[in-house]
């Protein structure tokens, strides 16, 4: 498992990083501090504080994790 931490601040950041997570294919979770949710639903997103920093999971291979940050770098919190 590997993960890394992001920043969604809007209806439109959520749904591009969701269109994100669809397109892998491997399991991508986020997590909050109290929640645990399916990266690849869009519903579900909204069960999380996204007030704060996001951590996402990623069941993957290092080659996928890295084209998935690539990707979603723009949301990434170093």
């Amino acid at each position: 498992m590997r993960e890394f931490q992001v920043r969604l601040q809007s209806v439109q950041d959520v749904q591009e990083f969701v269109s994100l997570s669809t397109a892998r294919g491997f399991p991508v979770i986020i997590r909050d501090a109290n929640n645990k949710v399916n990266g690849k639903s869009f519903m579900e997103m909204f069960c999380l504080d996204l007030c704060g920093p996001l951590r996402v999971d990623a069941d993957c291979s290092e080659e996928e994790f890295a084209a998935f940050c690539g990707d979603a770098e723009r949301f990434l919190i170093r």
